[in-house]
């Protein structure tokens, strides 16, 4: 009833505001995201705290490399230009938060020669509209955040700019019945964080076009930010997570900055726990479990900071805090949005499970404060879903710092049709590249979904069981998948098929590691860390080696393997159950 309650609360406040949103809007520059209270803050900051220091630290070096570097340009790869549009805002961030922090003219100057270069482009690339809004953004804070340092020439060319590549071609859009503003996924924040953030910073001086094109994109976000509900999950994956939760952010940030209020679209349901999802998907190796077109690596999030500072969670500050201090790559929000109160999930309470409803999707653990610890990524999901692999069942798993069972992610974007009618052509794509079981050798059906039934979080014992019977249409009659983490120290994976014909069943898991196979069964190895896979049902099966090569010019996959469980024959009715110990 209260998400029913905040919900109607939103959608009454978004609605009063369509007709006058900029009716609040801040006089001076700069208003978006950062007002020089906020850089006074930063100040101190750098000078009281040290994690602060190093942030700082790592710009300037950053800078450094910018001002020798040439500026953005016009130049695609496949059909997108998305590559310098994220370069320049990427540049446009740093030297303009190090000028307005130092006062050093050089960063001002060098800002100012990487936005004329993007304005000067014939177009921002409005076919591929992520990267109209992405430089839309990027001249928006430039424009603003440099603005008591700019010429009336300068903010010229750059209000020009903002209006005809990119709000002017975003209105193109929302005349039509459909497009990223009607979506779910994340190019309706993206683009409408964007623009919005474009509006933003020019309300003043063009205010018929502003007010026109931050209607439209404060009537739009809703629709994506409902995928959060009602837990926080993203059904996108974790890469997309990062890509949809940034921007989000961005513009809700923006708004709180330069019209004093979000319109309550922060208090959507589920995304008060989007902070959550990403903490549990992460691993404590440093990996994620990377389902969808995402990537392995756990990269910096500074949206996490401000997620901390609005929903008091400083878990989240504390994840931000220990990957900037891993791997030194922070961005010029984590120094603008660092949260110094910060708190271990351990410290914090939280438990070692979670499950997430929204995408079907759960984790496994057996410590929070071990590097060393186990960790499962599982899910059941959807096949609909954006960027979805034919993943039904999938799963990851780490011990010992090291991935055991693994997810190739996605290839390149630019192979023919890779969003089209050829993606479920692509090895990395298909379900034989899963850990899940393959049956007959065919794919899943692309749309398919597969919830979870039960779960059971209990000390000795957290398992899942998902309903995967609709993965293969018209193949099976019951396929049910249980993943359990027995006593913290063994992962048991279970798989029962039923089937009116007999079906080949081949049950896969891929890996990095080497593999020696004895029978039922099979010792990994990798840096010097062992794990031991055991066949336990049906008995008369085996260990298996396949090829993870696919067809050039995809990905090679070089240095991986899949451990397959062969059945001596076709069966209409089996029991799978392999059990996964890390250690000797």
């Amino acid at each position: 009833m209260l998400r029913l309650a905040l919900l109607f609360l939103t959608t009454l406040a978004l609605t009063c505001a369509q007709d006058q949103p900029l009716q609040t809007l801040r006089k001076q520059h700069p208003r978006l995201i950062a007002l020089d209270s906020d850089i006074e803050r930063v100040r101190s900051l750098i000078r009281s705290d040290a994690r602060a220091k190093q942030i700082y630290d790592a710009l300037l070096k950053e800078a450094a490399k910018i001002e020798v570097a040439p500026t953005v340009e016009f130049k695609l790869i496949g059909p997108r230009l998305l590559d310098q549009s994220r370069r320049a805002l990427e540049r446009v961030y740093t030297l303009a938060l190090l000028y307005r922090i130092d006062g050093n003219k050089r960063y001002r100057d060098r800002a100012v020669k990487e936005l004329r270069a993007a304005a000067g482009f014939p177009n921002w690339n409005t076919s591929h509209f992520l990267d109209t809004a992405e430089m839309t953004h990027a001249m928006a804070i430039g424009y603003d955040w440099l603005y008591p340092v700019l010429t009336p020439e300068e903010r010229g060319w750059m209000r020009a700019a903002i209006v005809e590549k990119g709000l002017d071609q975003a209105m193109k859009v929302y005349a039509k019945p459909s497009g990223w503003h009607k979506s779910i996924h994340n190019w309706n924040q993206v683009c409408n964080g964007g623009i919005g953030i474009g509006a933003l910073a020019i309300g003043d001086a063009e205010p018929e076009k502003s007010t026109a094109a931050l209607r439209e994109a404060l009537a739009s976000i809703p629709l994506a930010m409902a995928s959060y509900a009602p837990d926080g999950g993203w059904p996108e994956g974790p890469g997309y997570w990062h890509y949809a939760t940034r921007y989000n952010v961005y513009f809700l940030a923006a708004l709180e900055t330069a019209l004093g209020t979000d319109f309550g679209l922060s208090k959507l349901p589920g995304f008060d726990r989007a902070g959550h999802f990403r903490v549990y998907f992460s691993s404590p190796s440093g990996s994620t479990f990377n389902y969808a077109d995402a990537s392995a690596s756990v990269g910096n999030a500074a949206e996490m900071f401000w997620l901390a500072r609005r929903f008091s969670q400083p878990v989240y500050s504390w994840q931000e805090q220990e990957l900037i201090a891993a791997k030194n790559r922070p961005e010029a929000l984590d120094l603008l949005w660092y949260r110094a109160n910060a708190a271990s999930p351990k410290k914090s309470g939280w438990p070692l499970d979670d499950y997430y409803k929204g995408v079907q999707v759960a984790f496994l653990r057996s410590a929070w404060d071990d590097p060393n610890a186990i960790f499962v990524g599982v899910k059941g999901g959807d096949n609909k879903a954006g960027h979805s692999h034919l993943d039904l069942g999938s799963f990851v798993l780490d011990a010992g710092g090291e991935r055991w069972a693994a997810d190739l992610g996605g290839d390149n974007y630019n192979l023919p049709a890779y969003f089209g009618n050829q993606r479920w052509n692509y090895y990395r794509l298909r379900t034989e590249s899963h850990n899940t079981v393959l049956i007959d050798g065919e794919n899943q059906d692309p749309k398919a979904a597969a919830p979870i039934v039960e779960h059971s979080f209990q000390r000795d014992r957290a398992f899942v069981r998902i309903d995967m019977s609709k993965a293969y249409a018209g193949k099976l009659t019951r396929y049910e998948r249980s993943m359990s983490l027995v006593k913290r120290s063994t992962v048991v994976v279970e798989d029962v098929i039923e089937a009116p014909q007999p079906v080949e069943a081949l049950w896969g898991m891929l890996t990095a590691a080497e593999v020696k196979l004895d029978g039922r069964k099979a010792l990994l190895t990798r840096n010097g860390k062992t794990l031991t896979a055991e066949i336990r049902s049906p008995r008369e099966a085996r260990f298996d080696i396949v090829s993870t090569a696919p067809p050039s010019p995809q990905n090679q996959n070089t240095g991986t393997r899949k451990l397959v469980v062969r059945l001596p024959a076709k069966t209409a009715s089996v029991r799978i159950e392999v059990a996964l110990t890390p250690g000797n």
